[in-house]
């Protein structure tokens, strides 16, 4: 049962962060896909994204590909979360601690993450082209899978399984300050049923910025990468409509961001990466608190419920 709650609250959070950060996630994401010279370059910052989209009567197209993130956010949180915790309580029956130790926490985080992306790969790389794609020209989900092979369909999964360290450096130093929070805070009602104690929203919202700053900046540019080889297809320059495919690998990705962008080209897009990142994490793991206090704080009453009948009836 707490497997299903953590699992519950963590998709409803991912959807709610998803909704409400969309447009800056597409502006983001295209922003990120461009591969050009710097002299050539369509957008020279992410807000030339917007205004496209307002110049050309698009701005509902900045929601291009909602349906199919929101999604994709969901199943993939369920699952990380429903895995994470199901892999945390078996480990504790197993070794018989009464805690979890950063470096195994780390590994079980790592584990559930790996086990999410390879089921939830399709609809990633779909989101990604249809998020991509030329504003008013998007393609349905069904139309986008159904037009690539199943290779194509996990476009990025080697990519995609290596940036599972990202949350899993997140998820593990937002748990491990959250346990430091709620050390004192703990009790045990009449009925020896733990009383889940919740980080206030404000004290959620930071620690999941913080926990999640620093892991964005350092795998940022596999992200850069992994967005590129999941882009749609571009007509940039001759180049890419020669070699199609020339993008569409970790190794090719790198080569040519450092042919046309050089260095600092594998962070291109880092402040709105990191912007986007933090203002999502921390609201999901902010909704994610309220809901799992309210949702035990209901189960807790539903069984002091079936407690009373059952012993009237005894007494009876």
């Amino acid at each position: 049962m707490e497997s299903l709650v953590e699992a519950t609250s963590g998709a409803v959070g991912s959807l709610v962060s998803t909704t409400i950060l969309y447009p800056l996630d597409t502006c983001k994401t295209k922003y990120q896909a461009e591969n050009r010279a710097h002299n050539n370059q369509k957008y020279r910052k992410i807000s030339d994204v917007l205004w496209e989209a307002i110049s050309t009567g698009q701005v509902l197209s900045l929601y291009q590909g909602l349906g199919t993130k929101n999604l994709q956010s969901f199943i993939s949180s369920f699952i990380y979360f429903y895995e994470y915790s199901f892999f945390k309580r078996l480990y504790l029956k197993k070794s018989g601690s009464k805690s979890i130790g950063t470096k195994v926490n780390l590994i079980i985080a790592a584990a559930a993450g790996a086990c999410t992306v390879v089921l939830t790969q399709p609809l990633d790389t779909a989101s990604s082209k249809m998020q991509t794609s030329t504003f008013g020209k998007s393609k349905g989900l069904w139309e986008t899978l159904s037009e690539n092979t199943l290779s194509e369909a996990f476009d990025g999964l080697g990519i995609s399984v290596l940036l599972t360290i990202n949350p899993s450096i997140q998820y593990t130093a937002f748990d491990q300050l959250k346990q430091r929070s709620l050390k004192d805070s703990m009790s045990k009602n009449r009925d020896g049923v733990s009383s889940r104690a919740a980080l206030s929203a404000f004290s959620a919202f930071m620690l999941g910025a913080v926990s999640k700053c620093i892991a964005t900046f350092v795998t940022y540019p596999a992200i850069r990468c992994k967005v590129m080889i999941q882009s749609a297809e571009s007509d940039e320059d001759e180049e890419d409509i020669a070699q199609p495919n020339s993008r569409k690998t970790i190794l090719g990705a790198v080569r040519a961001i450092w042919k046309k962008e050089g260095i600092l080209g594998f962070f291109k897009g880092l402040q709105a990466q990191i912007l986007k990142t933090v203002l999502s994490s921390a609201l999901l793991l902010m909704v994610k608190e309220k809901i799992t206090k309210t949702t035990w704080v209901l189960m807790i009453a539903l069984k002091r419920f079936m407690i009373i009948p059952r012993t009237r009836l005894k007494n009876s």
